[in-house]
């Protein structure tokens, strides 16, 4: 099979021949169908302080069950599956107590192997897609589980005024969540105009620049100053940002996993009486909740994917996201 590798250290992905993987007793192996490229493998092929390498990656990924290994029940030949990628034990603390498999301090087994023909993965982190949805809604499962998972800590009451910070995937799906689960007004904010149709279609009230006047901008909007912030761009200064917006009393949820330090002034958040979360990851009940809801919603999760490429042409495409673009999600199609 052909394979993306990333050999760790910065250094450029480049696509393999590798021996076809063979499913352990309880795995399923799949012929990946689709897989999108996130940010977070920009950022982790960069050779920065997180790093995937060396090896396989891609983690936003759905195929269909080719073989099923020797000890597997209840799933068979030709279903169609997405995946959690983030394989846990089931048994630490972290999972006794949050369930979240990003979390999980014991396990050592990864199902980070998307961008591959084919993937072995344990039956305990494969969701069956329901037959309405396609294999492109499957591999946008994982990236919709960030943000519920987000959204859902916020707590967020019928008719909270929201403001979501930034334009990228993990945004406008917070925007979708937010949505969903019974916000009254919100405002997407971002540097560029250039997702603004999109944020919209999301389910954003009104789309706001970044600017001098943007605090007063977006109180007016929202009819007073949000109650939750989202912070999900994940750079400097982002923090200080939502801050600077939240109204007295406020949330801030961090999703964008900035990796450099962001400061904030603590009297300025303390005059607020501003609480802060931050979170990564997500659950199995994400994922199982999306399958079931996600055709049921208003408006379409796919719009969102603005290419669709083959898997050689994935380290080409890598250069291009790292500079300038208008790429909002890649999806990467296998043959066949």
């Amino acid at each position: 099979m052909k394979a993306a590798i990333y050999p760790g250290q910065g250094k450029p992905i480049v696509v393999e021949d590798l021996t076809d993987p063979q499913p352990g007793p309880n795995d399923l192996l799949i012929k990946v169908h689709r897989c999108g490229v996130c940010g977070t493998d920009l950022s982790f092929t960069k050779g920065a302080m997180f790093d995937f390498g060396p090896g396989q990656f891609g983690h936003e990924y759905a195929g269909e069950i080719v073989e099923v290994g020797s000890k597997v029940s209840g799933w068979k030949v030709g279903e169609r599956i997405a995946v959690l990628p983030s394989v846990a034990c089931g048994e630490c603390q972290s999972c006794r107590a949050h369930g979240n498999n990003v979390l999980c301090q014991a396990s050592p087994a990864k199902a980070m192997v998307g961008f591959a023909e084919l993937a072995t993965v344990p039956t305990s982190v494969a969701t069956r897609l329901p037959s309405t949805l396609s294999m492109a809604d499957g591999a946008l499962i994982e990236p919709l589980a960030i943000s519920l998972y987000g959204v859902e800590l916020a707590q967020i009451r019928p008719g909270d005024r929201v403001l979501v910070l930034g334009g990228g995937t993990v945004a406008l799906y917070a925007i979708y969540w937010a949505r969903r689960l019974g916000a009254g007004r919100i405002v997407a904010m971002s540097r560029s105009a250039r997702r603004k149709d999109l944020a919209l279609e999301m389910g954003a009230d009104a789309f706001i620049a970044y600017g001098d006047s943007e605090v007063g901008e977006v109180a007016e909007a929202l009819g007073g100053a949000p109650q939750f912030v989202f912070e999900c761009v994940g750079a400097e200064g982002m923090l200080g940002k939502a801050v600077m917006h939240a109204a007295q009393f406020g949330k801030i949820v961090s999703l964008g996993f900035c990796t450099s330090p962001d400061a904030i002034i603590p009297g300025i958040a303390s005059y607020k009486c501003v609480s802060m979360q931050f979170a990564v990851g997500y659950s199995m009940k994400e994922f199982l909740y999306i399958a079931d809801q996600m055709d049921k919603g208003r408006c379409d999760p796919k719009a969102i994917i603005t290419n669709e490429i083959p898997l050689t042409e994935l380290p080409a495409m890598f250069d291009m996201l790292r500079g300038p673009n208008n790429e909002t999600k890649v999806h990467v199609c296998m043959p066949g």
